[in-house]
């Protein structure tokens, strides 16, 4: 499948790393900043602790 995908990449072999160090790059800030903090409101407990005296 890999093998496949970087036939579809254009340009020399230096293009074709440049295209996939730049997907990777946008797919884990994608990660980072959307999916992450997403899945942490879904899983975190809950942050509403009172603590009386």
């Amino acid at each position: 499948m890999y093998a496949a995908l970087w036939r579809l990449l254009p340009g020399p072999l230096w293009l074709r790393i440049l295209i996939v160090v730049v997907l990777v790059a946008a797919v884990l800030a994608a990660l980072a900043f959307w999916v992450f903090p997403w899945i942490d409101e879904l899983t975190a407990p809950s942050q509403d602790v009172t603590v009386e005296q």
